[in-house]
């Protein structure tokens, strides 16, 4: 892979502002460039300043609606590679499909593996992106693929929120099972304990919750997980470890709020007292909806990201 002369960052619909935020972090103006629709719904991608011999990097996150701004993307990269761009490194802050990473019953597909195909095959040279659902969906692609963590945004909030000598009665706990080794992460991080929620999923965004592993009698909780999305297992999870476990107060947080359906609402009804989330999504609920949501910005990790990228200097010292 060519280095380029120079930068260039364009962005997608799905996240006009947070990609702006990373250019403000770089130093940098966002590329003139549009993306629109023909009357058909068809996608329309225009650049509008030479990319040629340029290190490109492509903004989107892949959220609702999930297949538009998919397309969008992929577009986007054939674009840039037609126009003769040096490197195209495609910033995914949210990667949608990344749940479907296995087959779980009988002719299931494996999507994260034909999305990961898709953006290879459009001509994209690298991919960065934030909390994987699935780490070993790095494997799924043949190129360069730097996923960072949103571990050290939430613990200095917490570290700062609670106070670190004031840490005695606060609790890490993992949602699910599945959630286990990044919550064990983000605890050992904050020099916390760790619990977990186990539970039965009967169906598709429908859980039972089942029986809590650890001790959480007394404690402040901190719920952690990658992504919210329907809100239905965290709140119940929540309702679990105030009524089962016998907790205090409940404190939540992931780094991916997709929060589709009636998750905002659940989450308002909820006994959590304040759920907070990266702005690698942007947030739909509108300003006076609730107030336990809260955000934190990933612009300024993703930005450093951009630059040692850019630079060829090591990733390394940000995952730490």
């Amino acid at each position: 892979m060519a280095h380029g002369r120079d930068i260039k960052i364009i962005s997608g619909n799905s996240n006009i502002p947070f990609a702006e935020s990373v250019c403000q972090n770089i130093g940098l103006r966002i590329g003139n460039s549009s993306v629109s629709t023909f009357s058909d719904g068809e996608i329309s991608v225009s650049l509008f300043e030479s990319v040629r011999g340029s290190d490109v990097f492509i903004i989107q996150s892949t959220s609702s609606p999930v297949n538009d701004h998919l397309m969008e993307m992929l577009i986007m990269v054939d674009a840039c590679k037609r126009a003769s761009a040096s490197r195209i490194t495609v910033v995914i802050p949210y990667f949608g499909y990344a749940r479907q990473d296995r087959k779980s019953k009988s002719r299931d597909p494996i999507s994260a593996k034909l999305v990961a195909n898709l953006i290879t095959s459009a001509g994209a040279d690298r991919v960065l992106t934030m909390d994987l659902h699935a780490s070993q969906i790095q494997g799924f692609f043949d190129i360069p693929v730097d996923n960072l963590h949103g571990t050290p945004l939430f613990t200095d909030y917490y570290h700062k929120k609670f106070g670190i000598d004031n840490l005695g009665d606060v609790v890490v706990v993992s949602p699910d099972i599945g959630s286990v080794a990044r919550s064990r992460a983000f605890a050992l991080k904050m020099g916390l304990g760790l619990a977990i929620v186990d539970k039965r999923r009967e169906k598709a965004n429908k859980s039972e919750v089942m029986n809590i592993i650890g001790d959480v009698s007394g404690k402040r909780i901190i719920l952690f997980d990658d992504m919210v999305d329907t809100a239905g297992s965290l709140c119940e999870a929540a309702k679990a470890l105030l009524e089962v476990g016998g907790a205090t107060e409940i404190y939540a947080c992931a780094s991916h709020g997709v929060l589709s359906g009636a998750a905002i609402e659940r989450v308002e009804s909820s006994p959590i007292t304040e759920l907070v989330f990266t702005d690698t999504i942007p947030y739909r609920g509108g300003e006076n909806c609730t107030k336990k949501i809260k955000y934190l910005t990933a612009a300024p990790l993703f930005a450093e990201a951009i630059k040692r990228i850019f630079e060829e200097v090591p990733l390394s010292t940000l995952f730490r």
